[in-house]
């Protein structure tokens, strides 16, 4: 089949070729559920890992352990995991197949004990040949549970074929001489996402949040977000595609919370957690934000204080949560007051905040949920919105097209 000479189709043609790519890389044995070489796992204790052991997937170096679930232990599915000493590194090198697309790490992790959690934290990068870094600290916050599940944004991948190497690192702590302190990762999920979305109901990609970490199947607890923090980065990257956590905030699905749309949502716990995106709008038009807030099932009462802000714009709203799963329409105009011009585009921020949260039954820290976000030009009317509808369904049905060439 000939295609038509390179212009707006072809690089049409292009975007969608890169979005739909199939292939992704595969991370070996996340879930340390294949033991080490040469070790008897015939007790819960920790087993001290040396050059003559091999763990399938993963290089180490330092001071490393292998756990098993137990009564000291406390992991996702009473299953295996590592413990990094304070010089504890483990490493695997991936190979990325799908050309130009994001990758996210969701894992788990937990201290060695009661009186461990002071190190419990880990330095997650990519080496070779693109550079991320992130920083992850066990916020303890659950009470029926000591481990935590974290996501970290990695970077974009080129995906052509050159090794990625992923290393995972425990953060020194000087306050605890332990040597047998320090983190436990288990259950390690990584996920390809491709390119934002645009829809013609929506200026604002990922505005339902479907687009984010991976969940842990047999966790409830949600996923908390954690930011690369860049201050020169005007966009910068998290785990949650277009958006930027800030403070605790957890990612949460609708098997095991309230959703009010779609299969995710998010909560803001700590007071003051915030979520924001950034977004080139026109100075001038009146502009509609619109979203869904409430509570997520989660026994979380109390009253809650939500601010939506736009530019310089911000509004407040306040509700009461009864802990058993509600949610309240919320709306409000704003016009396009950009907080800095970058390459002569003027960039308005768009977010949310929590100033008041709670506590659940069990003493869990809680807040606000979020979900269904919706952001239109009030000015362009429904003409607009209708041509911007054939556009994409022209797309889609290129797409289809596309993918019945062989």
């Amino acid at each position: 089949m000939l295609l038509p000479p390179m212009g707006l189709f072809g690089a049409v043609v292009i975007l969608l070729l890169c979005t739909t790519a199939a292939s992704a890389a595969v991370l070996q044995n996340g879930d340390f559920e294949s033991p080490p070489s040469n070790i008897k796992l015939n007790s819960t204790a920790p087993i001290l890992l040396s050059k003559n052991n091999t763990i399938p997937g993963w290089s180490f170096n330092g001071t490393v352990y292998y756990v098993t679930g137990g009564p000291n232990i406390s992991l996702p599915g009473k299953g295996h995991g590592i413990l990094l000493g304070q010089n504890g590194v483990i490493r695997q090198t991936i190979k990325a197949t799908s050309w130009y697309a994001d990758y996210i790490l969701t894992f788990t992790i937990a201290p060695m004990g009661d009186n461990c959690s002071a190190s419990t934290a880990v330095n997650v990068s990519i080496l070779q040949p693109w550079q991320a870094t992130c920083s992850v600290f066990l916020v303890g916050r659950r009470k029926t549970e000591s481990w935590e599940t974290h996501a970290c944004y990695l970077g974009t991948w080129l995906g052509d074929d050159k090794p990625v190497v992923l290393e995972i690192r425990s953060e020194p702590a000087k306050s605890d001489p332990n040597v047998t302190c320090g983190p436990i990762l288990d259950t390690l999920i990584l996920k390809r996402i491709g390119t934002p979305r645009y829809y013609a109901n929506n200026m604002l990609s990922n505005g339902g949040f479907e687009t984010g970490p991976a969940f842990v199947s047999n966790s409830s607890s949600g996923v908390i977000l954690e930011q690369i923090y860049n201050p020169s980065d005007h966009f910068p990257n998290s785990p949650l595609q277009e958006w930027n956590p800030t403070g605790i905030v957890n990612y949460i699905d609708a098997k095991h919370f309230y959703v009010p749309e779609g299969n995710a949502a998010i909560e803001l716990i700590s007071d003051f957690a915030r979520i924001e995106m950034k977004r080139v709008l026109r100075e001038g038009p009146t502009y509609h934000l619109a979203f869904v807030a409430g509570d997520a099932n989660n026994s979380c009462i109390g009253e809650f204080i939500l601010a939506g802000y736009a530019g310089s714009k911000t509004q407040n709203f306040t509700f009461h949560s009864h802990g058993n799963g509600s949610a309240h329409n919320f709306s409000m105009n704003f016009k396009a007051d950009p907080d800095f011009i970058s390459n002569f585009y003027p960039v308005t921020s768009v977010g949310f905040i929590s100033y008041k949260g709670s506590q659940a039954k069990d003493g869990t820290s809680c807040g606000p949920m979020i979900d269904n976000v919706v952001m239109l030009d009030s000015s362009r009317g429904l003409k607009a919105r209708l041509q911007t509808g054939i556009m994409f369904s022209s797309l889609a049905l290129l797409a289809v097209l596309l993918n019945n060439v062989k």
